[in-house]
């Protein structure tokens, strides 16, 4: 796939969808409605994600008779997470809301997200405040928002709400796999991106079934335990592997220099004594998680890119007289930035 060299356009919506043909006719009509009242120039891009319910063929109808209308076709089913970043590669909005594809999330709301983007946020998230939801789907999710909240420090009432609003910087920087979609907001928070949360309608299912499966929650603490280590050490890695290296390394070296002491006053013997291979075993292991550590940090050494760092500079403010002959227009979507040299 291409992403054709086009102007940017002030907003796209991404719609992940996976055999929602029941709910599609409606929810374009709806989201046309809307977009066309906004007075912006947009785009709607459904990423079909291996649908077997002819939902291709109806999006397929959707481009012939809609120009704003783009469909991106997964091979087969890769998952939420590869959907999103298929529409992302081929979104060209400044802004970029994305919802999901079975009429719960109402393209009504689309205004509010917008509003709240004018507010200096990069990042605005949905919370399903009354969510229609069984008890099944939203009492896990409740859990799930509450301890991730708690271990991030991230104030935000529903993580994985699919109905979010972007600035283009935001999905440009994100590199999406597996289930880490459910932490977008932690990851773009920390790499220095601003993050609000606004309460949505949201309604009951009416067509198709719920791709919700319990074993997701299950799978979700594996991605929160791999996202906190990203966000805290990803290019550090040495603090945390050196700090258990060397927990394990003078723990060994405590029970080791205890049994010395023994020895030496005669109190014991050290031929009989169990402790002495486990002291010797927690400094070996201990000085083998401390090189672990080391080589991560030359692989970090290695991969790291000056990029990285002007990715985190929100906007940079200089007197008009700098650049007043460079100016050019720009959409309220945009952020004001200089010429770097």
């Amino acid at each position: 796939m291409i992403n054709l060299p086009d102007l940017a356009i002030d907003l796209s919506v991404v719609v992940p969808i996976l055999d929602e043909r029941s709910n599609l006719e409606e929810l374009h009509r709806r989201l046309t409605h809307i977009l066309m009242s906004l007075d912006l120039t947009y785009e709607i891009i459904y990423v079909d994600d291996g649908s077997s319910d002819g939902s291709q063929e109806l999006c397929r109808k959707f481009v012939e008779t809609d120009k704003s209308t783009i469909l991106i076709e997964l091979r087969r089913h890769f998952g939420k997470g590869t959907a999103l970043q298929a529409g992302f590669y081929e979104a060209r909005g400044n802004v970029i809301i994305t919802m999901d594809g079975d009429l719960q999330d109402d393209p009504k709301e689309i205004p509010s997200f917008l509003e709240a983007l004018e507010g200096d946020y990069d990042l605005i998230s949905g919370w399903k405040k009354n969510r229609q939801d069984p008890l099944g789907k939203t009492l896990p999710s409740r859990v799930f928002n509450g301890v991730t909240s708690y271990l991030t420090g991230i104030p935000l009432k529903d993580f994985n709400c699919g109905f979010k609003a972007y600035r283009k910087e935001v999905v440009d920087s994100l590199d999406l796999y597996g289930e880490l979609y459910r932490f977008i907001p932690v990851i773009a928070n920390a790499k220095g991106f601003r993050i609000g949360e606004i309460p949505v309608e949201h309604h009951p299912r009416r067509h198709g079934k719920s791709k919700f499966r319990f074993e997701r929650f299950s799978r979700g603490a594996f991605d929160l335990l791999t996202v906190l280590f990203l966000r805290t050490f990803r290019r550090r890695p040495l603090h945390f592997f050196g700090l258990i290296g060397f927990m394990l390394f003078f723990s060994g070296i405590s029970i080791n220099l205890y049994l010395a002491i023994q020895w030496f006053m005669h109190i014991s013997h050290l031929s009989n004594r169990p402790l002495l291979l486990f002291g010797t075993l927690l400094i070996v292991v201990g000085i083998q998680i401390i090189g672990l550590g080391l080589l991560a940090e030359m692989i970090t050494a290695l991969t790291y890119q000056r990029s990285e760092v002007t990715e985190l500079i929100r906007q940079i403010q200089r007197s008009p007289a700098t650049y007043a002959s460079t100016n050019t227009p720009s959409t309220g979507f945009e952020r004001p930035h200089s010429n770097s040299k």
